[in-house]
């Protein structure tokens, strides 16, 4: 049974391929159109999910989108009826909402040669989310919960998966959402774009609390682990909000009201200077968030008597919180999915129709490398149509196809002080770079970030980097021992090892890992032992390959992104290029 998943005109617009309840393939449509957080019609991800399964749209079973217009229809009319002021508002959702039914006259004119005769499948939002994380998790029985900003008139679903069964117990329903509170506080604290909310995260150390009884004011919690938003300060539930893009960036207007700003002063403007107010108002962002998250989970934990959880949704993403559950309740394991939001609901769907169908579980999710590859051939060829640029740059070019030797050379490169680009086999699926399509660097430099900074990345001075760490040298350098294959949670970095790793050691002395393992990257985790026995450190810093744009995705994004920024050395393959 060959099923094809979708997440289509959410922001990180998706494709993935399931084979007989086995993942084939899964991108996302920014790494080929290069445009971050890309919304619309994953056209060219279907297009290389097709290609790397060696099949065509005709040998498609069925379609499977991460999106039920019918789901909760009866809360949807109930919430107009009691909500008149809303009824237009939630009509023009309904409207925006026909590009969904547009999906097979889109395959159509995509793939105008390659007629599809299965059948098409709307998987309710969160319901997608939550088989994204538990049937691709190594738990048979696991405490399951979502939470982002909308789908389907929820923000939130919780319950158990036990084999193929996913047991909704539990929801918040519109207009309520802790995703919303997140991203309106990120926009208030001058940070506009699509997916910042990752920066409130960096700089929340930064702060204290000093806000946190404002937040409860914001955010309410509710009896059986349930939260909801004091509506007077956002403006979601009665302006036009855009959740579904038909093509191009996800863009909003602002979420929260004026009353936001009575209650905490003025908002800051992208341009601004940040102000201790501003940290101290970003650590109690996170700090509301995780009294709402753990409030939740907790209730959860303690129902169920379960010990495992998987996580997924938006705020899945948010790895400060995920890296304290086994702190603070009584889980003991933590399985977050590579793509969390919503672009693994194109997995989830595909694998909750496999399940509906009568499919078993076989298949676990242990890596992220579902992108393109490239062949040794194909890397050459690059490097001979651009030999003139990169003489240009005066670099040296050295073939070394002993795997031991490169990694030897590399690892030298980075104690060295170097600033490496690493293109390895398949891309990456998911915002984090793993080891396939990454920067690397020597974490014992206290001056790394900055130097990081100003050769290639031109990120914010609080916003800290990775380190990507053997997974059985974990206990010695973190205070939590637990696999994190997909940098998803942060742990506390035991107090007599920061020093050693001060460029991967954020101010509160946490980092966010990355676990390395020699059976799902072996050339990765051959670079890092080599480093390791070279420094006594068996870690690397590790960041996206990028400069402001999505993650590289073919080798030629790779090599312009390194002649264009001061990267001291590229490795495609086993090609080194080295200024």
């Amino acid at each position: 049974m060959i099923i094809l998943g979708l997440n289509a005109f959410h922001a990180d617009s998706s494709a993935a391929i399931v084979r007989n309840g086995t993942l084939v393939a899964a991108a996302e449509e920014e790494r080929f159109r290069r445009i971050k957080h890309w919304a619309g019609f994953p056209s060219l991800a279907i297009a290389y999910c097709l290609r790397e399964a060696g099949l065509t749209l005709a040998d498609v079973d069925h379609v499977a989108v991460n999106q039920d217009s019918r789901a909760n229809i009866f809360r949807k009319i109930r919430y107009v009826l009691t909500n008149a002021a809303t009824m237009g508002l939630v009509f023009e959702r309904v409207r925006n909402r026909s590009e969904r039914a547009k999906i097979p006259q889109l395959l159509e004119k995509s793939f105008p040669n390659q007629i599809f005769r299965g059948q098409f499948h709307n998987v309710e939002h969160h319901l997608a989310h939550l088989s994204s994380a538990f049937h691709v998790c190594p738990f048979d029985q696991a405490v399951v919960v979502s939470v982002d900003g909308f789908g389907d008139f929820s923000s939130a679903a919780w319950g158990t998966g036990q084999g193929t069964d996913i047991n909704i117990e539990g929801r918040v329903f519109f207009p309520h959402s802790l995703g919303i509170f997140y991203q309106a506080l990120t926009q208030y604290l001058g940070f506009p774009h699509y997916g910042d909310e990752y920066k409130v995260m960096g700089l929340a150390p930064y702060g204290s609390p000093s806000k946190h009884e404002e937040m409860r004011r914001i955010v309410k919690l509710r009896p059986g682990g349930k939260f909801a938003l004091d509506l007077a300060y956002f403006t979601h539930h009665r302006e036009r909000i855009a959740y579904q893009w038909a093509d191009g960036i996800p863009e909003f207007t602002d979420l929260f009201s004026p009353a936001l700003e009575q209650l905490l002063g003025p908002r800051r403007q992208p341009s601004d200077q940040l102000e201790d107010r501003h940290r101290d108002i970003a650590r109690s962002v996170q700090a509301m968030y995780e009294e709402a998250f753990f409030h939740l989970i907790n209730e959860l934990q303690q129902k169920s008597g379960l010990t495992d959880i998987a996580l997924s949704g938006g705020c899945a993403m948010n790895s400060v919180a995920n890296g304290k559950i086994r702190r603070l309740t009584n889980f003991r394991c933590v399985y977050v999915q590579a793509a969390a939001g919503d672009a693994g609901g194109a997995i989830g769907a595909a694998c909750t129709v496999w399940h509906q169908k009568g499919g078993a579980r076989s298949f676990v999710m242990d890596h992220a490398y579902w992108g393109p590859a490239f062949e040794r051939q194909e890397l050459l060829a690059l490097i001979e149509a651009e030999r003139a640029r990169i003489s240009q740059e005066n670099c040296v070019i050295a073939d070394i196809t002993n795997e031991d030797e490169l990694c030897r050379r590399v690892a030298a490169a980075i104690a060295e002080g170097k600033v490496v680009g690493w293109f390895q086999g398949r891309m990456e699926w998911g915002p984090r770079a793993l080891g396939n399509r990454s920067i690397l660097c020597d974490p014992r430099r206290a001056d790394m970030k900055a130097l990081l900074n100003a050769k290639i990345k031109r990120r914010e001075s609080f916003r800290p980097f990775a380190p990507s760490v053997l997974e059985e040298q974990v206990s010695s350098w973190f205070e939590e021992d637990d696999a994190v294959p997909f940098m998803m949670q942060v742990f506390q970095i035991r107090q007599e090892q920061r020093q050693k790793i001060p460029a991967v050691t954020h101010v509160d002395g946490s980092g966010r890992l990355q676990t390395v393992s020699r059976h799902t990257n072996p050339l990765y985790h051959k670079l890092i032992k080599t480093f390791g026995a070279m420094t006594a450190v068996p870690m690397v810093l590790n960041t996206s390959f990028n400069e402001n744009e999505p993650v590289v995705c073919q080798p030629k994004e790779a090599l312009d992104c390194f002649l264009r920024t001061n990267m001291d050395m590229l490795v495609l393959g086993d090609t080194i290029i080295e200024r």
